[in-house]
């Protein structure tokens, strides 16, 4: 249906075991993200955020509640299930970049497509690289790249697969301000211009306004 979310949480709890005592991480989380939005995710160290983003991509489960991508409950899935379901809705963009070390950039861009069985990955890749201003950068590895070229990577990486949903977890952690504000306005522009949805975490609230909507977590719980 075109007015279901792409994203609905509801009553969603996160607790660990913490030396024989639970530990609640995150407890009783309910929204919905619809297509197109732009939803930040805010809260002070310690406060859950990463947590929820690693459950909305399926990397970890809940121990209470449900989360649905496009219609589809993470909960009811096992892990190869959610495994092909983030790669046909998910692109991801992290503080550490995560690129591969043994692939080029080209390489690192293409991976995702060749996973989905896309056509013409090498010719799709090469495009991205050069809509983020690195076409000269095709043959070299991560570990010749700057900080702000390995994130640039990243995004390609991220939006080359045309997702519905693009997760964000402080995309601009490891960067001089500079050259993250450089990749904040790279991050939104393609955003725009894909028409993606977008869940970013982040710390900044300079960049959380730049988003349609704020979603404020503390102590684990949603600030209404």
């Amino acid at each position: 249906m075109a007015d279901e979310p792409v994203v609905e949480v509801v009553g969603l709890g996160k607790t660990v075991d913490n030396g024989g005592e639970p530990l609640t991480i995150l407890q009783d989380i309910s929204f919905s993200v619809m297509a197109g939005e732009s939803v930040a995710i805010v809260g002070a160290s310690g406060s859950g955020k990463s947590t929820l983003l690693g459950l909305l991509a399926g990397l970890d489960v809940p121990s209470s509640g449900d989360i649905r991508l496009a219609g589809a409950s993470l909960v009811a899935l096992d892990e190869d299930a959610r495994a092909t379901l983030r790669g046909q809705l998910l692109g991801f963009v992290f503080q550490s970049f995560q690129l591969l070390p043994s692939l080029t950039a080209l390489e690192n861009v293409m991976l995702p497509l060749e996973l989905a069985a896309q056509k013409a990955a090498s010719t799709t890749a090469r495009e991205w690289l050069m809509r983020v201003g690195l076409a000269h950068r095709l043959k070299h590895y991560p570990k010749h790249l700057s900080g702000g070229e390995q994130q640039r990577v990243a995004l390609a990486r991220a939006f080359a697969p045309s997702p519905k949903l693009v997760l964000a977890d402080e995309p601009t952690g490891n960067l001089d301000a500079d050259t993250g504000q450089q990749i904040i306005d790279l991050m939104f522009d393609l955003n725009a211009r894909q028409g993606t949805t977008l869940i970013l975490v982040t710390h900044d609230e300079a960049i959380a306004a730049r988003c349609g909507r704020v979603l404020r977590i503390h102590s684990g719980r949603l600030v209404r």
